[in-house]
């Protein structure tokens, strides 16, 4: 009999019931596992046979649960996404009522990712869609749906702010403990740009300019190029929102 497919499994369709011993573990147990694995040992350590061995059984008994790898790590994005903020009823009186919950909605995503980097990689691509997953898409095209915007052009407004996340997480991964990360990276390379400051003087002045302080130095402002981003996305949908009025 043929194992449930990715929609089925992510989608909680139920299954037959199988012949033999009854069932030691449960897809969430083995999709928590397999979270934890990655997160600490990273993606290219996610196997099944490494999974079982941290589960305690049999590599083939994880088969039973999850008919192969690519299964396995669909269920483990949308896990590690969660569910979407929560919708909020947005403030009609506001000039761009869409705009807080957006920020929020960025943010968060920004959190999720940079808590699991891995599932930045079995995102593109053609595939099926968690709740979880498909609750982002959902509360941000909530968010947009009294605008101007046509529906295409809602799912493009997405798309660039979950493209400005993406690339940030990309850069700064888990390793930085503080928010601000132009701080970090000045920290990084101040002793470099100190000792080359003629070679270099836009990039020093533009250290130099964020905060009033020397390269490397701390700022403390938060997130700054989330939020510039995000802002100036906001500001460019703000603008062609007012002009298709």
């Amino acid at each position: 009999m043929a194992g449930p497919t990715t929609t089925e499994l992510l989608w909680g369709v139920p299954q037959p019931p199988r012949r033999g011993p009854k069932p030691s573990l449960t897809l969430e147990q083995i999709v928590a596992e397999a979270i934890a694995l990655a997160d600490t040992e990273g993606p290219a350590n996610l196997a099944m046979a490494r999974l079982a061995e941290r589960l305690g059984c049999a590599k083939m008994a994880l088969y039973r649960y999850v008919p192969g790898k690519s299964e396995l790590t669909a269920l483990m994005l949308d896990a590690a996404l969660g569910p979407a903020p929560e919708p909020v009823t947005l403030d009609a009186t506001a000039a761009e009522p869409w705009r807080a919950y957006l920020t929020s909605w960025t943010e968060t995503a920004f959190e999720r990712y940079r808590a699991h980097p891995w599932a930045l990689e079995l995102t593109p691509g053609v595939r099926p869609m968690g709740p979880n997953e498909m609750s982002w898409l959902e509360t941000a095209l909530t968010a947009l749906a009294g605008t101007a915007l046509t529906g295409p052009e809602r799912l493009d407004s997405v798309v660039l702010l979950l493209g400005h996340v993406r690339s940030l997480v990309q850069q700064v991964g888990t390793g930085i403990d503080d928010d601000n990360l132009e701080a970090e990276l000045a920290r990084e390379i101040g002793p470099i740009l100190a000792a080359h400051a003629d070679r270099y003087p836009h990039t020093v002045a533009a250290f130099t300019e964020q905060s009033g302080r020397g390269p490397g130095e701390p700022d403390a402002a938060r997130n700054n190029a989330l939020h510039f981003g995000v802002d100036r996305i906001l500001d460019g949908l703000s603008a062609y929102i007012a002009a298709a009025r």
